[in-house]
């Protein structure tokens, strides 16, 4: 008999239970029942406390993963580099001893990675990445990888230039450490990636050289004024 009677109970007595997605909302009005009714206050106080427990309600009801990502603060900066306005702020988010390298040029630190970027207002007089989509990937604690694939547009004697592109980051805590940029998506050339490694080597002094020179004539890297 005891068990019939709880069998019968038992689908009301689960219909107590609040569900997950009501949660949030349970709790924002047994806060607003206790501030409310356990407490007199004033009736504007009592208006403002009402327009939290709505903020709360839309706060819970909102999408929890939605997070500020580490690429929403690096893309501003990576979209001026590219685009041939970049300050001396731009280069904050690299880290001191940070590497850039593309198939014509590979920068060690940040006065070269400077001088990198700087050029391209001397030979493009347009550049500018038109459309990016980006993918981030935690590599482990405090290090991650962050793809950007994009499409670059330079102008060229009055001719426009279009380039597909994959941005490669690399950050730790926070900094960039290594920025590679594949052009038409294929991995850089050196000794790792090609049959022969004589070859590769050959490859990536020539970028060196590319580099140096680039960095001498931009100045080792100084800032423009203005």
């Amino acid at each position: 008999m005891i068990e019939t009677v709880i069998i019968a109970l038992r689908p009301h007595y689960l219909s107590k239970f609040p569900s997950r997605l009501s949660t949030c909302r349970l709790a924002a009005k047994k806060i607003s029942e206790f501030s409310m009714e356990k407490v007199e206050y004033p009736e504007d106080k009592r208006d403002f406390m009402r327009e939290a427990e709505s903020a709360g309600k839309e706060a819970c009801e909102s999408n929890p993963t939605k997070m500020k990502r580490l690429s929403d603060d690096i893309m501003p900066h990576l979209l001026n580099l590219y685009g041939s306005h970049a300050t001396s702020l731009d280069f904050e988010i690299y880290h001191v001893d940070a590497s850039f390298e593309d198939p014509l040029m590979c920068a060690h630190g940040v006065k070269q990675i400077k001088s990198a970027f700087y050029s391209l207002s001397k030979v493009f007089s347009e550049s500018r990445i038109v459309d990016y989509s980006v993918t981030e990937k935690v590599i482990s604690a405090g290090k991650q990888e962050i793809l950007i694939d994009n499409k670059q547009q330079y102008k060229f004697l009055g001719r426009n230039i279009d380039m597909i592109s994959l941005i490669r980051l690399y950050v730790e805590d926070g900094k960039v450490v290594r920025h590679e940029d594949w052009w038409d998506k294929k991995p850089l050339r050196n000794r790792e990636t090609v049959k022969l490694p004589f070859v590769g080597q050959i490859l990536e002094l020539t970028r060196r050289g590319s580099m140096l020179a680039t960095h001498a004539l931009m100045g080792f890297g100084k800032d423009p004024s203005g």
